[in-house]
C-alpha cells in the first residue's frame, strides 16, 4: 500500500495531514491519471458526506479535477454508494467520495471509485499516488481545455433513492422501525427511501451541523437507538455510519444485531429461495465464532478474508458469491451492487423479517455469538510503529500462547488499523471475562514493547 492510500483512500485529519492544496492536487493527479487512460476529457463524479469540511475539500477537488480538463458531476452528500451507483449510471470515469466513514468530524477522506463502480486497482492507485508527491508540475489546461462543472444533478440522488427501493419486493407493512442517520450522509436519503414503504418509520440524528457526524450516533454507538427502541415498542432500530456503507441493527428488545448475524439471517433466506450461489458466505477473520458454528449446522461453506470490505468484495468476485461482508456491518450483495450499502442491507434484513412474522431477536438467534472483546490501542502516528509491533516475533510468541491457554475454545487475533495509529486486538472465549483478561495482557504486553 502506498503512502497516502490506506486500506479505505485517503484519510486524515483536515488541516493537518488532508490539507485543502492535497485535495487540490490529489484532483490534478486523479484528472491527469484518467486522461492518460481514456485519451480525452475524463468526467468526474463527486458525493460527500455532512462534515464541516466536505465544502472545502469538494471545492478544491474540483478546482483541481477541472484544472486539468477534466469535467465534474458534484451529487451533494449522498451515501458512498450512491457514487459508486451513478458513477456506473452516468459512465463516468471515476467517482469521488468525500467522507471519513465512521470517524469523528474532525478527520476526512478521499476515496475513488472506477467507472464502473468498484475500488481503485492497486496499480491505478500508484499511479495517481505517484503524480501526488513526485511534486512535478502538472500541465495547467487553458482555454477551452478547462474543465466544467455540471448542473442540475439533483435528479442523480433521486435515481439512486429509486435504485435502492427497486431491490425488494416487499412493502414492508406492519413493521415499526427506528431509523438513526449518524447526522451523516444517510439524512440525505433514508427518510425519503423508508417513506416509500408501507411500514411506520421514524428517524433520530438526521439534523447534521457539520460537526455531530457519528456523535453517540450510528453503528458505532447504539445506546440511543436500542433505548428509543425498546421505549417506542419499535420491532427493530437501524443504524448507519457517516456515509452509509455500513448497517447494523437492534432488536426489539435493544440487543445488536451485527454484520455476522445479518449476513446469517439473509444468506439462509438466500439458501432458501435458491439465491445462494456457491452456497458460500464471505467473511473476514474478525468474524465470531457464532458465525462459523451457523455455516457449519445449515451446511453453508464460510470462507474468510483479511480484514476490509475490499477482501472481502475481492474473494466474491473470483468465485461468484453472492454475499459477504464485515462484522462491522459492511454487506455486500453483488448481484445488486458493486460495493456495500447501508441502505440496501437494511432493506434486506427488514425483507426477510416482514416475510418471517417473527420478533427480531426470534430471527437473528440462527446465529449465536461468542464473547468478544476487542481493544483498541494507540500508537505513534510516525514511525512505522504498527509495522514494526505486527512484525515483532515476540508479540506473535505471545498470541500462539494465549490462542494454546484457551484450549481451541477461543480465538486470538491482533492487527493494525489500516486507517488508523491503533493495533487492535481481539479475544474470543467462552466467557467475557476470560476474553477481557486475554486482551488486557495482550495490550499490556504490547505497550511493553519498545519501539
Amino acid at each position: 500500500m502506498g503512502k497516502l492510500f490506506g486500506t479505505d483512500g485517503i484519510r486524515g485529519v483536515v488541516g493537518e495531514n488532508l490539507t485543502a492544496e492535497m485535495a487540490f492536487r490529489v484532483g490534478q493527479a486523479i484528472a491527469a491519471v484518467l486522461m492518460e487512460e481514456k485519451g480525452s476529457r475524463p468526467t468526474v463524479v463527486i458525493g460527500k458526506d455532512t462534515r464541516i469540511s466536505s465544502d472545502m475539500l469538494e471545492s478544491a477537488l474540483m478546482a483541481g479535477i477541472c484544472d486539468m480538463g477534466g469535467d465534474v458531476k458534484p451529487l451533494g452528500t449522498v451515501p458512498t454508494p450512491a457514487v459508486a451507483y451513478l458513477a456506473r449510471q452516468e459512465k463516468a470515469d471515476a467517482g469521488i467520495v468525500l467522507s471519513a466513514s465512521h470517524n469523528p468530524y474532525e478527520h476526512n477522506g478521499i476515496k475513488v471509485f472506477s467507472g464502473q463502480g468498484y475500488k481503485l486497482s492497486d496499480e491505478v492507485e500508484a499511479r495517481i499516488e505517484e503524480k501526488i508527491l513526485s511534486g512535478a508540475p502538472l500541465k495547467h489546461r487553458t482555454r477551452g481545455e478547462i474543465g466544467r462543472r455540471h448542473h442540475g444533478m439533483r435528479q442523480l440522488k433521486q435515481d439512486y433513492i429509486d435504485f435502492v427501493a427497486s431491490t425488494v419486493e416487499s412493502d414492508l407493512a406492519g413493521l415499526r422501525i427506528l431509523v438513526d442517520c449518524a447526522n451523516g450522509a444517510a439524512s440525505a436519503t433514508a427518510p425519503e427511501l423508508f417513506g416509500r414503504f408501507k411500514a411506520h418509520t421514524d428517524f433520530i440524528h438526521r439534523q447534521s451541523d457539520g460537526v455531530n457526524i457519528n456523535s453517540r450516533c450510528g453503528s458505532t454507538h447504539l445506546e440511543d437507538l436500542s433505548a428509543m427502541v425498546v421505549r417506542g415498542g419499535y420491532d427493530v432500530g437501524v443504524a448507519f455510519d457517516g456515509d452509509a456503507d455500513r448497517c447494523l441493527l437492534v432488536d426489539e428488545t435493544g440487543a445488536e444485531i451485527d454484520g455476522d448475524k445479518v449476513m446469517a439471517v439473509c444468506a439462509l433466506d438466500m439458501k432458501r429461495r435458491g439465491l445462494l450461489v456457491g452456497n458460500t458466505i464471505v467473511a473476514t477473520v474478525m468474524s465470531n465464532l457464532g458465525l462459523h458454528e451457523f455455516c457449519r449446522e445449515n451446511g453453508i461453506d464460510l470462507v474468510c478474508t483479511a480484514v476490509g470490505d475490499r477482501n472481502v468484495l475481492e474473494e466474491m468476485l473470483r468465485h461468484d458469491y453472492r454475499i459477504g461482508g464485515e462484522q462491522s456491518g459492511h454487506t455486500i450483495f453483488t448481484a445488486l451492487e458493486t460495493t456495500g450499502d447501508g441502505e440496501v442491507t437494511a432493506l434486506q434484513f427488514l425483507q426477510v423479517l416482514a416475510r418471517s412474522g417473527k420478533k427480531a431477536s426470534a430471527l437473528s438467534s440462527v446465529c449465536a455469538t461468542y464473547p468478544q472483546v476487542l481493544l483498541n490501542l494507540e500508537v505513534p502516528h510516525s514511525g512505522g510503529v504498527k509495522e514494526k509491533i505486527m512484525a515483532s516475533d515476540a508479540l506473535k510468541g505471545a498470541v500462539e500462547a494465549e490462542e494454546r491457554a484457551l484450549h481451541g475454545n477461543g480465538r486470538v487475533l491482533v492487527r493494525a488499523s489500516g486507517t488508523e495509529a491503533l493495533i487492535r486486538v481481539m479475544v474470543e472465549a467462552k466467557t467475557a471475562e476470560m476474553a477481557d483478561e486475554v486482551a488486557q495482557r495482550l495490550v499490556n504486553f504490547i505497550k511493553s514493547l519498545n519501539f
